[in-house]
């Protein structure tokens, strides 16, 4: 009987501590606002863990993209490795840089994409990511972004491969 008590008073005090905390009211009750620095309730370390939390909400599990929401299809990721300026644009387009990802982190999971996901279009002498070249990305971001994807496709189409 103690444990039914003991969880009716958690219910009772939980709107009073998200009001203390500076909640606000949602529908579903007093929520207390997300912080930019608050860790993770599971950390993670695998490439593909970190895929899963900061890709596949756009790109979907099987990186297929969408269409309708102008999501690229990262399943030919490699063709943009077979094409002037491609590498680069990889690895500096807005998704990646503001993942929340560390620079080691792209890279893995750059790395582990091109392994798995997009593993038929990488061309057979690529070198994997790593950090320093995610670093050098950040340092010079994409001022525009279409811009250098329809030149990289332009690029992409001379050579007789397509790039979605």
């Amino acid at each position: 009987m103690q444990a039914p008590r003991a969880l009716l008073w958690l219910a009772a005090l939980a709107p009073a501590a998200a009001c203390a905390l500076g909640g606000v009211n949602t529908t579903l009750g007093r929520q207390v606002p997300a912080r930019a620095d608050a860790p993770a309730v599971a950390s993670v370390s695998q490439p593909r863990s970190h895929f899963v939390l900061h890709c596949a909400g756009c790109h979907g599990v099987d990186g297929s993209g969408s269409k309708l929401g102008y999501v690229p299809d990262m399943r030919r990721l490699g063709d943009f490795l077979r094409v002037e300026g491609g590498r680069a644009f990889v690895i500096s387009v807005p998704g990646v840089m503001g993942s929340g990802l560390s620079d080691a982190q792209v890279a893995e999971v750059t790395n582990w994409v091109l392994a798995t996901i997009a593993r038929d279009s990488v061309p057979p002498e690529h070198r994997p990511f790593d950090a320093a070249e995610v670093a050098r990305a950040r340092a010079a971001p994409l001022v525009d972004v279409g811009r250098a994807r329809k030149e990289i496709q332009e690029r992409a189409r001379a050579l007789g491969i397509t790039i979605d």
